[in-house]
């Protein structure tokens, strides 16, 4: 008799996730809110058409095992990836200052004609970075441990 699998029997592994589509980007949105990071960890490789961002995210996917275990939250080193990028622009946002720290709250895209679009990455404080794209092709990436998070509290947005 075959068994089908739980969900406890997963095993915890680094995510590696690509959005092609609105449907995946609202994923990787949801995973990489309240991340956080310096402003000199954000790139713009204009000759390959990738900007690329180290941010330290909260892992929202361990949330309920850290509850249930009653241990601290983690977060984890990743690499946010957007491909075809013909255009940057940002507004409230402070480049190249490692010591400004950004938090990222939100990422939507909206659509232009022929699958092109604006990825838009709203950050706390009124910053925002858009991304014009030719088509929705985003990574991301975990690249190290996860790390218990220094505040050792799950993020909150109270309404």
């Amino acid at each position: 008799m075959v068994e089908d699998a739980k969900f406890e029997d997963g095993r915890e592994e680094p995510l590696r996730l690509r959005a092609e589509d609105t449907a995946d980007l609202e994923v990787l949105a949801a995973l990489v809110q309240d991340a956080v990071f310096p402003a000199n960890e954000m790139t713009w490789q204009a000759g390959q058409r990738r900007f690329a961002i180290l941010l330290n995210r909260f892992r929202w996917e361990d949330r309920a095992r850290a509850d249930a275990r009653k241990r601290a939250f983690e977060r984890v080193q990743s690499v946010l990836v957007v491909n075809d990028v013909v255009k940057v622009q940002s507004q409230g946002v402070e480049r190249g200052d490692a010591d400004t720290v950004m938090s990222l709250l939100s990422i939507a895209f909206e659509a232009g004609k022929d699958g092109t679009g604006r990825i838009a990455m709203t950050l706390a404080g009124d910053g925002v970075i858009a991304l014009d794209v030719e088509c929705l092709d985003v990574a991301l990436k975990d690249v190290t441990r996860p790390y218990v998070a220094s505040s050792k509290h799950a993020p909150h947005h109270p309404e």
